[in-house]
């Protein structure tokens, strides 16, 4: 259902209101270098920090650009089950292809919790649901069987796995089956992923080199594996420095650098120190981005 480079978009931000103008222009350009989908408020798109009518706002700025040209998944995600389903709802009204919903943070719950959270939101909304596993953030890892329980549900389509554990989509392609969408959720083993049954990556550093990460997916659909590869390697330094603090706060430096957009975050995450600058700056420069 969704394949390729799918940008986590970042949300700019001008004296700490959203500058509405530089994302439209990102989710343009993003389009023209040929990403495959989109996704706004997402972690990477601050959404923690963003109120509710901000990030219905950032929802329907993304889909005023795209304008069905390429699929816009809406981070609709919540440790609040109803708050996660308001989200999910107005992504439907919106207009969104789906909802990307993450694995509720802090609270802890239990796998059966995990299976009623996700019941919750599928009943409440018409709208696909692309599971967004990431036990570093959340702590919480959603277990094979539990994912594969939830794939039974027709508006429970994939997975954005970020365990890190390229043992994971084998077992979970084993468990849910061919048609169940698993895309990678880390940069530095996307072509890894794709090779154990992925069909693609939601990607922070596709935010600033999108036609090289769009390059890398293409070739791999097309069965360049060497070219796939080749990127892969061109890419890696700058895989490891958009991490080399907390995202978003490096992509959002190099956005700045680029001249895409204000490196500004919202608290509590602040600029990122001068070394990890230094490392931003040589990894853009290093591809002749800068």
């Amino acid at each position: 259902m969704f394949q390729g480079s799918i940008p986590a978009l970042i949300t700019p931000f001008k004296n700490g209101q959203i500058d509405e103008q530089a994302f439209q222009d990102h989710v343009e350009w993003q389009i023209e270098q040929g990403s495959d989908a989109l996704v706004p408020v997402g972690t990477t798109g601050e959404s923690p920090t963003l109120s509710h009518e901000e990030h219905h706002r950032v929802v329907k700025l993304c889909l005023e650009v795209a304008k069905g040209r390429v699929p816009v998944i809406a981070g609709t995600g919540s440790n609040n089950t109803a708050e996660a389903v308001s989200l999910q709802k107005h992504a439907k009204e919106a207009g969104a292809s789906a909802g990307l919903v993450v694995t509720p943070y802090y609270n802890k719950p239990t796998q059966e919790g995990l299976i009623a959270h996700y019941k919750a939101i599928h009943e409440a909304a018409d709208l696909p649901i692309i599971i967004y596993n990431i036990p570093g953030r959340s702590i919480i890892d959603m277990s094979t069987e539990t994912m594969a329980e939830l794939a039974k549900l027709p508006n429970i389509v994939g997975v954005k796995d970020a365990t890190g554990d390229l043992t994971r989509p084998l077992n979970t392609y084993l468990a849910c089956g061919e048609d169940f969408c698993q895309l990678s959720g880390e940069d530095a083993t996307a072509v890894q992923f794709l090779s154990a049954g992925g069909s693609g990556c939601i990607s922070v550093t596709a935010n600033i080199a999108p036609k090289l990460c769009s390059d890398m997916q293409r070739a791999w659909r097309e069965g360049d594996v060497k070219t796939a590869m080749d990127i892969q390697f061109k890419l890696l330094p700058l895989h490891n420095a958009m991490f080399c603090e907390s995202s978003p706060g490096p992509v959002k430096y190099a956005a700045e650098l680029m001249g895409r957009c204000s490196r500004e975050t919202r608290l509590p995450l602040v600029e990122i120190s001068d070394a990890s600058k230094a490392t931003v700056r040589k990894a853009l420069a290093d591809l002749d981005m800068i």
